[in-house]
């Protein structure tokens, strides 16, 4: 490590400077920047005291003149940067939030990753430790850091290759020329591109030809990110942010799976998922009444489609409030004998939970009073408008937060009175509002919210396996078992340390005074254009003192982090799966994401592979998935039948559309059931490679969803690639992209594939293929060569079903007649549960597996199928009749 000084300030002129696109900000040319002093070294890093270098600029709020620098090598592969107010005052993620990871001893000479500082004008560079290689220079422009706006600026090479930077619709490669990326979450219906949607992710993964690396700005204030070109042609990457403080963790790479890897020591790795979960779900917006539901679960077991998880949205609700069902068209009657009627056939039920309460004469609103858990304003409980109404929002920093949440899951979810759901989905917590700024009147705002659709109707037609209730008058039916208790008392508080809120006494951190809540001066290009817009008003101050303003982005994943709590609570011990909408960094290891309210059209079937690969391989949340068919405007034939097929291998595969639009259940058309039993019969053959992959995420961030340039980081024609991928190590996926198309270009690297769908060899040295005759039934898939792919014989009608089937392991060796795979196994659904891994290798001779075997099970390998390699032939079987509950060679 070395310190420069410079002479003049030359270096600062540049710091209003244009940039091509935008016109250069006189505010900002008048900043002095920055100073360091009082260096001081240590083992692991630097402390530094940073002063302002002249007369404060005061630009988009007032010049912090003293600030503390902190570099701490924190492992061999990450650095930790941070600058800070030298009073603490302004804003920090709260560490029970966000908790700070652990430094592991290192060697400062010993990291890959090294650092020098310039003192004045100051700047901070991060390089490589072998080849001296920069990955970030702050010295593109100089420091601002004030109470409500921070800038800083990074110089990149040319036309590089940035990934990351969500939530959004482009590109997965970002584009560098005259690009803005604002980060603060929104409700965004149709996820519209070039704008910011319902989650906040500010770290990007930059890939060299020389490697790659990972930027994280740990900040949930909005932002704005500009990648651009100055005069000189010269790229940069600028941060401007609404306040709060600097806070970076850069990681060493080299490839982009380490990088992965290493963001996930930051974030915390992803929640372990139920194995139920990987299988098909259905829902949509719209179903009219419990009967409607039983209908939908029947014409899926009638035309032979497995349907794992059925779910519920808001129409469930009594008057669309959240904890309460309709007593005309989802009498509890007809929820709790849905629930029981799913679970006796080994399949799943979910219903949506919205944060928003609504302010109305029922117990859960009551509560909530009582605890003290809802946002306040001005001493008085805080009131907007969403689906019910006139609502109220938990103040998940209050005290009583967790007593208050655990409670209304307990009651309304109880096995005994209640609906006993399995998995939890939950919306609108960007959060979203319905009444336009001010929201004076939330009371009138409300009356323009569409009515609540009638009672029920007579069911048109008997259900068979249903009872009574759910039948046309006169019809030979049996009398329903459920039992109808009165409804149980509320839960006594259990004793919980509300780990939320433990910072609540803490003086530091809370923001500075007198800033501008609602309109910063610094205006982000927010796509609701102010920061209140349809969302709660950002001058809202939480109990422990925190404004919305600063935690707004963390509302989404607060909230999701509270839900998996309850539904811990409830059913401890086993894995809950909870799907949210809005998500901050760190979300992964709470909840799953929907990528929200898309359109049903053909860039939107496109942008649902976008989005899966940057919440799975750069934002460490690998269980993810699109609404398939599309949720708004009407879907086609075709275009259901090619999402249920590309659907089938995302990692959520769940059917959902909005009310209003035509049906799109896959037993609508003949060619959409078709494509939809093709498309789960592999998935499910596939489930435990899946289901591996994501385990594996789980447990060392490795992702189960690669984009091309992660398994082939040398191939410049892969860094671009955003409509194929690998599920896992071995499985490509390569969906047909165009309305009508029947055809598809795939592009294979340099290297040995096989057909998934007819074994075929293909010996690529980094080619385009043409994937000819892809019916809407057809969706190409490859293995690649050097893995081991284990699948089930046969698929089944539910996970359940399925998990008791026998395997066949599928060899495709590589070039050199060598491939290598893995194979987890547990009981599916247990928190702790003891596991067997299974780690293959085949040598062009024998398969040895070698592992940990702690799970017991009665499924063997019955078959291996060894693809063509070396001199072999195209694909030969073996029959074997091989236990799973030990190490084992098989000769080949």
């Amino acid at each position: 490590m070395h310190f420069k000084a410079a002479a003049s300030l030359l270096l600062i002129a540049a710091t209003g400077g244009a940039i091509a696109g935008r016109p250069a900000d006189p505010k900002l040319a008048k900043c002095p920047g920055y100073k360091a002093a009082n260096v001081r070294t240590t083992c692991a890093g630097l402390y530094a005291d940073l002063v302002l270098a002249g007369p404060a600029c005061d630009a988009y709020g007032k010049d912090i003149a003293n600030l503390t620098l902190l570099i701490k090598v924190e492992d061999e592969n990450r650095i930790h940067v941070k600058i800070e107010d030298a009073a603490q005052i302004a804003y920090q993620v709260p560490e029970s939030v966000f908790p700070r990871p652990k430094r592991k001893p290192v060697s400062r000479k010993k990291a890959n990753l090294q650092f020098d500082i310039t003192e004045e004008p100051f700047s901070f560079r991060i390089f490589r430790k072998d080849g001296n290689e920069t990955i970030f220079d702050s010295s593109a422009a100089g420091l601002v850091f004030e109470d409500q706006y921070l800038r800083l600026r990074t110089s990149l090479p040319t036309d590089t290759n940035l990934y990351g930077l969500g939530e959004h619709t482009d590109d997965f490669r970002l584009k560098t020329d005259n690009y803005h990326r604002t980060i603060f979450n929104a409700d965004a219906p149709g996820l519209p591109q070039g704008q910011n949607l319902y989650g906040s992710h500010p770290i990007y993964i930059e890939h060299r030809p020389t490697g790659s690396h990972g930027v994280f700005l740990l900040n949930s204030g909005g932002m704005d990110v500009f990648i651009d070109k100055d005069d000189a042609a010269k790229q940069y990457l600028e941060y401007n942010v609404l306040g709060g403080v600097l806070d970076f963790y850069f990681f060493a790479g080299p490839s982009p799976i380490d990088v992965s890897r290493q963001y996930s020591d930051v974030t915390g790795l992803a929640v372990t998922i139920p194995y139920a979960s990987l299988g098909f779900h259905n829902c949509r917006w719209g179903y009219q009444d419990a009967y409607n539901l039983a209908e939908v679960i029947s014409n899926y077991s009638a035309a032979g489609i497995p349907l794992e998880t059925m779910w519920a949205d808001i129409d469930y609700m009594d008057g669309r409030k959240i904890f309460s069902v309709d007593p005309d068209r989802f009498p509890m009657k007809m929820m709790r004998e849905i629930a029981d009627h799913l679970h006796a056939n080994n399949q799943h039920f979910t219903l949506m939970v919205d944060p928003a309460t609504a302010a109305a004469d029922y117990p859960p609103y009551h509560r909530g009073l009582d605890d003290d858990a809802f946002i306040r304003r001005n001493g008085e409980t805080f009131h907007a408008v969403v689906w019910p109404g006139v609502t109220a929002f938990p103040d998940w920093f209050a005290p009583n937060a967790t007593k208050f949440w655990n409670n209304e899951f307990a009651n309304f979810f109880s096995k005994e009175n209640g609906v006993d759901i399995d998995f939890l989905w939950i919306d609108m917590n960007e959060p979203a509002n319905f009444c336009a700024f001010p929201c004076d009147d939330p009371v009138s705002a409300a009356k323009g919210l569409p009515p609540v659709p009638p009672p029920t109707r007579t069911p048109p037609r008997p259900l068979p396996g249903w009872s009574c209730d759910f039948q046309p008058p006169g019809t030979d039916c049996k009398r329903s078992t459920v039992e109808l208790r009165s409804p149980a008392p509320a839960p006594e508080a259990k004793e919980i340390e509300n780990i939320h809120a433990r910072n609540a006494d803490d003086t530091r951190w809370k923001g500075y005074p007198g800033r501008d809540l609602l309109n910063p001066p610094y205006a982000i290009k927010n796509v609701q254009g102010i920061l209140s817009a349809k969302t709660i008003r950002t001058d809202l101050i939480h109990h422990n003192g925190l404004t919305q303003l600063d935690t707004h982005n963390l509302y989404g994943t607060m909230m999701s982090s509270f839900s998996r709590e309850a539904m811990l609570a409830r059913r401890p011990g086993k894995r809950p799966l909870v799907i949210t909408r809005a998500t901050f960094a760190g979300a992964g290891s709470h909840v799953s994401h929907w990528l929200g309210d898309n359109n049903s059209d053909w860039p939107h079937y496109l942008w649902s592979i976008r989005g899966m690969l940057a919440f799975a391989s750069v934002f460490q949340v690998p269980m993810v998935g699109s609404d398939v068919c599309g949720f708004g405007s009407d879907t086609t034939e075709e275009l259901c039948a090619r999402w249920a097929m590309l659907g089938a291998f995302q990692p959520f595969y769940r059917n959902h559309n909005a009310e209003g639009q035509i049906s799109q259940e896959f037993y609508r058309w003949e060619s959409v059931t078709k494509a939809a039993k093709k498309a789960i019969d592999i998935r499910y053959r596939l489930l435990d490679y899946f289901y591996t992959a994501m385990m594996r995420q789980s447990t060392d961030g490795t992702p189960a969803i690669n984009p091309m340039f992660y398994l082939y980081p040398t191939d410049p024609k892969t860094y671009g690639l955003d409509y194929q991928y690998f599920f896992g190590p071995a499985i490509l996926v390569a969906p047909v992209t165009a309305e009508g198309a029947t055809s598809v270009d795939v592009y294979l690297p340099a290297g040995t594939f096989y057909d998934y769908h007819t074994k075929e060899r293909i010996v690529s040295k980094g080619q385009t293929i043409t994937m000819k005759d892809q019916t809407t039934s057809d969706i190409p898939l490859f293995i690649r060569g050097g893995t081991v792919v284990p699948q089930r014989v046969k698929s089944a009608m539910t996970t359940t079903d399925l998990a008791k089937e026998n395997f066949e392991i599928v060899i495709a060796p590589d070039e050199n007649n060598k491939a290598s795979g893995s194979l987890y196994l547990d009981d599916g659904e247990s928190l702790n549960a003891q596991s067997t891994v299974f780690n293959f290798e085949y040598d062009g001779n024998k398969l040895t597996a070698t592992g940990k075997f702690n799970y017991k099970t009665d499924s063997k390998i019955v078959q291996v199928i060894l693809l063509g390699g070396g001199q072999r032939a195209a694909k030969s079987a073996t029959t074997v009749q091989q236990d799973l509950n030990g190490p084992f060679t098989i000769n080949l």
